[in-house]
């Protein structure tokens, strides 16, 4: 059987030009992310949650062992199939992949601007990303089609979707992908362009470029004979064989099956783990306390962003260095990564003490973060009304203009 992951704001239909020659010898399983295509909205926050409930649905098919194809986030699905769980995978291509997609900012500042704008505006630039230019001006009913796609998405879940793309970095893990890969991209793509599909190449033992001329991102879409073609001749040809455990010996291919098209699951792709395995309990007298200076700097990067921590961390010299690893442990690995209140809870909060205290150059970065924490812009105004009241009026004012400043640069589409 063959899987087809689709890329973030797509449906599974953008293989709908694949499919008559895949199903002339393959099963073929295709799916939609939640939320997208009208499938079930329970949002998944992590590729690792995203494979998980891949997984549960193929063995409720009773599937066990599979190629795989996936582009963009779907590719980084398959990359995860491949190290988490190689002897299911027979096969992999990565489309339009790459192993870390730009940066955790550029992705959590997305999830920003659809949770205050919707996605219209994310819908309206699809094309540009997706399509070339020639392309896009040749085929408005495609170019419509894919604006479509993206506004009839969940927002909560592109938003989950985004967040999984903002953590998901494999680059030093490559090397242990040991199933045969083919790594497709479009030679124009400005997303995850040839420079990206290189990298994974690189790292990939068994793994080789196929570069497709006059393409994009959404290659398949754009390109679909050749992209068919590539496909056909990579999963008829790197097909690897299972290995029997018990027997000791790889078991030979299996005949071709009745090509059949494997419906689009009605349910959402399981909302948990099938089984969990916890590891051995260490009593508590024999743990240590563990430093949460690493946990703390995780938690700053989320919230604050990496750009500005790099900052941060670049200005430290002896003078404020010891300064800057107090903040992050202590501030952030053990208050701010306490469980007792979500996020959202405790920007409220900081953004309240700010106001009461009158430190404006904190306000702006943490009402930045208020946005990341998932606040909106209306709820971020309904704190500083409430601050207004009990920290008085001149510090709400001067609160205000700060807050409203970031918001606009923050929620401000880029064109």
């Amino acid at each position: 059987m063959l899987i087809l992951g689709p890329s973030l704001g797509t449906t599974w239909h953008m293989w709908d030009r694949q499919i008559p020659e895949l199903t002339k010898q393959w099963r073929v399983f295709r799916f939609d992310l939640p939320g997208h295509g009208g499938a079930p909205a329970y949002p998944a926050g992590s590729v690792t949650d995203l494979t998980t409930r891949l997984l549960a649905t193929l063995e409720g098919l009773g599937v066990q062992r599979f190629g795989y194809a996936g582009c963009a986030l779907g590719g980084a699905v398959g990359i995860q199939l491949a190290l988490r769980h190689p002897e299911r995978l027979a096969s992999l291509a990565l489309i339009a992949a790459s192993p870390r997609f730009g940066t955790a900012d550029e992705f959590r500042q997305r999830g920003v601007i659809v949770r205050t704008n919707g996605l219209d505006p994310i819908a309206r630039t699809a094309p540009e990303r997706w399509f070339t230019g020639g392309f896009a001006a040749a085929q408005p009913a495609i170019t419509e089609w894919a604006v479509q796609m993206v506004r009839t998405t969940d927002p909560g879940c592109y938003i989950a979707a985004c967040e999984a793309l903002a953590s998901f970095d494999v680059r030093a893990e490559l090397g242990r992908v040991g199933a045969p890969t083919l790594v497709l991209v479009g030679s124009d793509d400005q997303v995850t362009g040839p420079a990206e599909a290189r990298t994974l190449v690189a790292g990939i033992p068994d793994a080789r470029l196929a570069v497709v001329p006059g393409a994009s991102h959404l290659v398949p879409v754009e390109q679909p004979a050749a992209v068919t073609d590539l496909l056909v001749r990579h999963f008829s040809t790197a097909w690897q064989p299972a290995f029997d455990t018990s027997t000791g010996h790889t078991a030979l291919p299996a005949a071709a099956v009745k090509p059949v098209l494997a419906p689009a699951p009605q349910q959402p792709l399981q909302t948990g783990p099938v089984a969990e395995i916890a590891p051995l309990a260490v009593p508590p007298q024999a743990q240590g306390r563990p430093d949460p200076y690493d946990a703390g700097l995780k938690v700053r990067r989320e919230v604050l962003g990496d750009a500005h921590v790099d900052r941060a961390l670049a200005q430290a010299d002896d003078f404020s260095g010891d300064f800057q690893e107090f903040i992050t442990r202590y501030a952030w690995g053990e208050i701010w990564d306490r469980p007792g209140l979500d996020r959202r809870t405790r920007s409220a909060v900081t953004l309240t003490a700010l106001v009461a205290r009158g430190h404006l150059d904190e306000l702006v970065f943490h009402t930045r973060a208020a946005l990341r924490n998932g606040l909106t812009p209306a709820e971020i105004k309904e704190v500083l009304l409430q601050g207004a009241v009990y920290c008085g009026v001149p510090a709400a004012n001067s609160a205000f203009k700060v807050a409203q400043q970031v918001i606009r640069e923050e929620t401000t589409p880029q064109e």
